[in-house]
């Protein structure tokens, strides 16, 4: 698999791009190396058949058929090794001189040069071999055929082209591995950026990408990123000390306006008066608790994998969840039930998951209708713990299943039912903290109330805990914050 993604990245087919070039560069070139040498080879010897041609002519002119006859047997006596053919036959094919006994079957183009083979068919008496010749009328109806042995040429050629073969080869073989490895450097660079970024993007915003001090393009483009998060931390830190200012200067007052009211209801004994009081400590409350929701949020987005991991049975987790809200349920009349598997373990904070397990099931039962269903499953599938939470509310539209996760974004149809739009945003930042990842699906699709089901796929304990010590050793001790407490749900 790991080779699989080393091919698919751009640097390696950036790699294997200009492998491709220098590849058919290599090519045109070594082909027209090929076709000079073997052009000129051939030419040669055309150009010595054409030789002998002009002189054997000559002979002829000067000494007749009987000159012509004495030459060539001559020049046969003399050349042993027969790397020069010769046939003079009659218009009849009678040889008269040679050193073949009869005209070879071969491809013979317009101008009378054939390729042929020296074997038997011919008359030959050694080893087959391969030639090449002119064949010409002489005056008074004779025919001449005068070529060259070119079966050492042709192994010459032959050589050049296993040469230029096993040239290429390992020219696309050196490419490839110098494109594999080049593409694989640059790889490993880009990786460790990548990594750097996922975990700043998991909270740990003190990290910064390594450089090697070289100055080439990865370390200025380090540099850049580095000097964007030093901004993008500063800013950041600007808007958590405006935060802590209006916690500051606007939750106290309103935690003292609600006690105040609090107090007053008390000593009201007007039942009008009562019932205007009341609603404005419910009115309080709802704010503080909007407040409180919105600094959570923050916070838990901020610290990332900082929180309080330790290992956590999921199905004792999930059971007390709904040991505490089965009761709910059961004053609205509906239907709760239970699939948790014994066994399911995770690695996470056990306060921030049981907020989340809480949030979804007090969800399912608020926007589930009187004699509705509510089921709530824990199982594990490979190496993910999944948590599940049905019911049949009156669900969310395809359309809006991105959206639900943004702060104080409330489906249409739950706009007349309590609540503040957090209670998902909530959900997403401490599945965000544990590695998690929410599917959203309808229960009964296609139906007026399709209903929803939350299924939450966290990575299971398998064993030692590596993130655990990896997130206690990477974070400073004066970074670290402190572990939140368990609220109310959020919804």
């Amino acid at each position: 698999m790991k080779l699989l993604s080393q091919l698919r990245t751009s640097s390696f087919q950036l790699a294997l791009l200009y492998m491709v070039v220098f590849a058919t560069s290599v090519f045109l070139l070594l082909a027209f190396i090929y076709w000079r040498t073997a052009g000129f080879m051939t030419a040669q010897t055309d150009e010595t058949i054409e030789a002998e041609i002009a002189g054997l002519a000559e002979q002829y002119r000067g000494r007749g058929v009987n000159g012509l006859i004495t030459i060539i047997r001559e020049r046969v006596t003399r050349d042993p090794n027969a790397k020069s053919i010769y046939l003079l036959t009659t218009d009849d094919f009678l040889k008269l001189a040679g050193n073949i006994d009869s005209w070879p079957e071969g491809a013979r183009s317009e101008s009378g040069w054939i390729n042929f083979t020296l074997d038997e068919s011919v008359g030959w008496t050694g080893p087959k071999r391969l030639a090449r010749a002119r064949i010409f009328e002489v005056q008074g109806g004779l025919r001449l055929l005068v070529g060259r042995d070119v079966d050492e040429l042709t192994n010459l050629k032959r050589v050049i082209e296993t040469a230029i073969n096993w040239g290429m080869g390992i020219t696309l073989a050196l490419a490839l591995l110098g494109g594999f490895l080049m593409s694989r450097s640059t790889t490993r660079r880009i990786e460790v950026i990548n990594n750097t970024s996922r975990r700043i993007m998991n909270g740990h915003l003190s990290l910064r990408i390594p450089t090697r001090g070289t100055e080439d393009d990865f370390d200025q483009l380090a540099e850049n990123l580095n000097q964007m998060l030093d901004r993008i931390v500063y800013l950041m830190e600007g808007i958590r000390h405006v935060s802590d200012s209006i916690a500051h200067d606007l939750r106290t007052p309103l935690t003292r306006l609600r006690n105040q009211l609090e107090s007053t209801l008390i000593t009201v004994d007007d039942e009008e008066a009562r019932d205007h009081v009341g609603q404005a400590v419910a009115e309080a409350d709802q704010l503080l608790a909007t407040f409180n929701a919105l600094l959570r949020i923050a916070r838990l987005e901020t610290r990332g994998n900082a929180a309080d991991m330790k290992v956590v049975s999921l199905d004792e987790l999930v059971s007390d969840a709904c040991e505490l809200y089965e009761a709910v349920a059961e004053d609205k009349e509906q239907s709760f039930e239970q699939s948790v598997e014994q066994g399911v373990m995770i690695e996470g904070d056990r306060d921030l998951l049981f907020q989340m397990v809480s949030n979804l099931i007090d969800n399912a039962i608020k926007y589930t209708p009187e004699h509705g269903r509510i089921g709530v499953a824990v199982r594990r599938e490979g190496n993910d713990a999944i948590f599940e939470v049905q019911d049949s509310g009156i669900g969310i539209p395809d359309d809006e299943k991105d959206q639900v996760f943004q702060r104080f974004y409330r489906v249409g149809k739950s706009r007349s039912l309590p609540g503040n739009g957090l209670g998902l945003s909530l959900v997403s930042a401490v599945a965000e903290i544990h590695q998690g990842r929410i599917i959203l699906t309808d229960t009964y699709p296609g139906e007026a109330k399709p209903g929803l089901t939350v299924t939450i796929r966290m990575p299971a304990y398998t064993g030692e805990s590596k993130r655990i010590k990896a997130t206690q050793a990477e974070l400073p001790a004066s970074t670290a914050p402190s572990r939140p407490t368990a609220d109310a749900p959020e919804t």
